[in-house]
């Protein structure tokens, strides 16, 4: 009976997977419809049994089948344990693997060797694919060789979303050259908390910037028309739905407290932004919200996402996170009554990751009753559309020589724009900047001489600890200063170095004195500081401030009084207000990968002119933390009276702020309409002029403010921007289009509504004023 089985599953797979048979049976048929990938998937689903179906709800990570004493280390050289793949594929069905052994790098060719050994399996055991996965965040993560670009706070600090389109159009060619399909990737988190420790891996706090990255990704990724059987797209996974990043403690996976309003209004419309550009799969928040699991919630998965959002795609769980709810959430007695939570809230596959228990206690629920067979049958047929559309029945995994581009020179030139587009001068003082192509420099501090912290974590490891292994090839801030100026311009002294061992916050080899000492026969110090890598809680943190060390050699070598320019390399906004004063300009390269020391040397020199923006308020003291779209009261004008207060907002440097080589002149900012209705469609023009002396890239940014509203308004908001290139005297004439819509926001009856009142247009220093005659309720699914 399972031969007859298998052999139907089989027939199945190539009917619906090839090409000359459709083709000839529609064409000798041609009254006969073409079947549709729904009901490709349904005659497949109407055969599986339950616990096949359970099985492809399952996803193990790939350590659990390679050759090793446990399922936690693989031995090397990496080689697929025959016997532990056939119990997972035979035995329980599998649907789903992920993740990389020993959490390191492999080349296209290993990956495909391990991949098809997997896929063979699947499809001679149950004739249905397997579907893997992989975090490849700024680049194909963990494929040597593969072309890395700036971390997505990088991309955001760009404003430049055809960068952002660019970078993921890459990695995904070079990912499924590595034969994965399904990339854990954009994050749509926002990152408005400089505590938490994942603010890197978004495009920074501002919802709407948000929102237009994460839409040019899912493009990148998944093509213009997420057509996913182009075997150079992949299926993009969007995450972690929802309000991941607003934890109270500002520690990742701690406790969140967020009314819904505040959730609709700024943690929201990026998901939907990514849902409506045509994300195949989304991910699931690993915390808690107002005390419930998000992976136990069935009001967001299902009632908010699912059935609001109307997202058709598949739900895929945090690593371990079922298991968490019980044993780390406390909200499930047992790890069966977890999975019964989270599968009844409509997750449909769980990144188990190590054992195979989800599967045995799923089987059980649906027998006892507790998760119904229609839950299950809407998981797998989710799951089962994803490797459809992905072409994995007919091609389970590529080969290597198809993918010619892999590593190429084309692709390592749209790294590099990347990193220097993002690259963002924050002062510049007396314009030091750009240095003279015969300057004699120091370069010193701790990230001067780091591959490991220009690309950060998820960088051929998780940790990014791994970097040294497979990146020297190119060249850290340190080499392409030399590069750029002579090695014998060029002097180094660390000053101070980290631990290169997975622990980010560790400071070593602290000799300041020396750094001081060769800084006597310079004209500049580039003084490169910041943090190492870390990726998720381990980057957890105490002191927002940068490390005392990396102060104190600023300070130290200030005194010297030859001019600093100081070089931030970091994934999170710390705060350098203690001293940044010492230094004449500031360059923040964020997390810039493998071509940001090229781009920054060539910034530094003038070779290029700085355009980046920050995606961020950087914060200027730790109990003054904000973002630009604060409400009022958070940064009021003084007060009159014995009650006189000021809780003023402070900044080092506010959201949107970015300096140039050349200067801009904007002018004729012009509404083609002073009064709309809350309906109406309207256009807003101003003038921007190159005033300075070199070609530069400026980015218009247009902001509303809401003067009185039913809610306490934002200060303002970000509602359009676009980047444009400018020769010296160049004027262009940038024009956007907004509608009421754009002007809406969430009132506390939780409806989405621009109300009738006034409003303020502004552009840098211009604001327009603009009235809104009537009230208009939108249903949120259109906004």
């Amino acid at each position: 009976m399972k031969q007859y089985k298998l052999l139907i599953i089989g027939i199945l797979s190539l009917l619906l997977t090839s090409p000359s048979i459709a083709k000839t049976s529609d064409s000798e048929r041609p009254d006969k419809k073409k079947e549709t990938r729904e009901e490709k998937v349904e005659k497949i689903l109407k055969e599986l049994t339950l616990e096949e179906k359970v099985g492809q709800m399952t996803q193990i990570t790939l350590d659990v089948i390679t050759v090793g004493e446990n399922a936690y280390v693989s031995d090397e050289p990496l080689a697929v344990d025959t016997k532990l793949l056939q119990e997972a594929i035979r035995k329980y069905k599998i649907g789903s693997v992920l993740n990389t052994a020993n959490n390191r790098a492999r080349t296209p060719e290993k990956w495909n060797e391990v991949i098809s050994a997997i896929q063979d399996e699947a499809m001679k055991e149950i004739g249905i694919p397997v579907l893997y996965g992989v975090d490849a965040i700024h680049g194909t993560t963990y494929t040597a060789e593969a072309t890395f670009f700036p971390q997505q706070i990088g991309l955001g600090a760009t404003w430049n979303p055809e960068l952002t389109r660019r970078g993921a159009e890459v990695t995904a060619y070079e990912t499924r050259a590595s034969s994965i399909p399904w990339d854990f990737s954009p994050v749509l988190d926002m990152g408005r908390n400089p505590r938490w420790p994942r603010i890197w891996e978004t495009y920074g706090e501002d919802v709407y910037l948000t929102s237009q990255m994460g839409a040019a990704a899912i493009k990148g990724y998944e093509g213009e028309n997420n057509d996913l059987s182009d075997e150079t797209r992949v299926a993009a996974c969007i995450k972690h739905f929802i309000a991941y990043g607003a934890e109270k403690s500002g520690k990742d996976r701690t406790p969140t407290y967020l009314p819904e309003i505040e959730l609709r209004e700024h943690y929201l419309p990026s998901y939907k932004a990514a849902i409506d550009a045509g994300a195949h799969t989304i991910m699931i928040n690993s915390g808690i919200i107002n005390g419930v699991p998000v992976h136990a919630n069935y009001e967001l998965i299902t009632r908010l996402l699912k059935e609001e959002l109307g997202f058709q795609g598949l739900v895929v769980t945090d690593w371990a996170d079922i298991e968490n709810i019980h044993n780390r959430d406390k909200v499930a007695e047992t790890h069966k009554e977890a999975v019964k939570l989270a599968i009844n809230a409509g997750i449909d596959m769980a990144m188990v990751p190590y054992n195979y228990n989800f599967t045995t206690n799923l089987i059980e629920l649906v027998k006892e009753g507790e998760v119904s067979i229609e839950r299950i049958d809407d998981a797998v047929r989710r799951i089962l559309l994803v490797k459809e559309e992905l072409g994995l029945f007919k091609t389970p995994y590529p080969k290597v020589k198809d993918y010619p581009k892999f590593g190429s020179e084309e692709f390592e030139k749209d790294a590099y724009k990347a990193a220097a587009e993002s690259i963002t001068l924050l002062e510049n003082n007396n314009d030091i900047l750009p240095l003279p192509k015969n300057a004699r420099v120091l370069v010193t501090g701790p990230n001067a001489n780091s591959m490991r912290t220009l690309n950060g974590g998820w960088s051929y490891s998780w940790q990014g600890e791994k970097v040294y292994e497979f990146a020297a090839e190119y060249n850290t801030i340190l080499e392409a200063v030399q590069n750029k100026l002579g090695k014998e311009n060029v002097k180094y002294v660390a000053g101070i170095e980290y631990k290169n061992d997975g622990q980010y916050y560790e400071e070593q080899n602290i000799d300041i004195d020396a750094a001081v000492a060769a800084a006597k026969d310079v004209d500049y110090i580039l003084l490169c500081i910041g943090e190492n890598t870390y990726t998720e809680s381990p980057g957890n943190l105490h002191d927002l401030y940068i490390s005392q060390n990396q102060r104190k050699l600023a300070e130290e070598l200030a005194k010297t009084g030859k001019p600093v320019v100081m070089i931030l390399n970091e994934g999170r906004p710390r705060l350098v207000s203690q001293f940044v004063d010492k230094a004449e300009a500031v360059l923040h390269v964020y997390l810039p990968g493998n071509f940001g020391g090229d781009a920054l040397a060539d910034v530094l020199v003038g070779d290029v002119n700085p355009s980046g923006k920050l995606p961020y308020s950087y914060p200027m003291y730790p109990n003054a933390l904000g973002t630009y779209d604060h409400k009022p009261s958070e940064a009021p004008t003084k007060m009159e009276g014995m009650y006189d207060y000021d809780s003023s907002m402070p900044l080092q440097w506010r959201f949107g702020h970015g300096l140039s080589y050349t200067s801009f002149d904007y002018a004729n900012l012009t509404l083609s309409s002073n009064e709309i209705n809350g309906e109406d469609t309207f256009t807003v023009s101003v003038d921007v002029k190159n005033t300075g002396e070199v070609v530069g890239k400026e980015v218009v940014q247009l902001y509303t403010s809401d003067l009185y509203a039913s809610v306490t308004p934002d200060n303002k908001r970000l509602r359009r921007f676009e980047k444009v290139e400018l020769k010296p005297g160049e004027t262009k004439t940038i024009k956007f289009t907004l509608s009421g819509k754009d002007l809406a926001f969430v009132r506390a009856d939780l409806k989405t509504a621009v109300e009738k009142g006034d409003f303020k247009v502004k552009i840098d220093k211009l604001s327009a004023d603009l009235k809104v005659k009537n009230t208009v309720v939108f249903d949120n699914k259109e906004i």
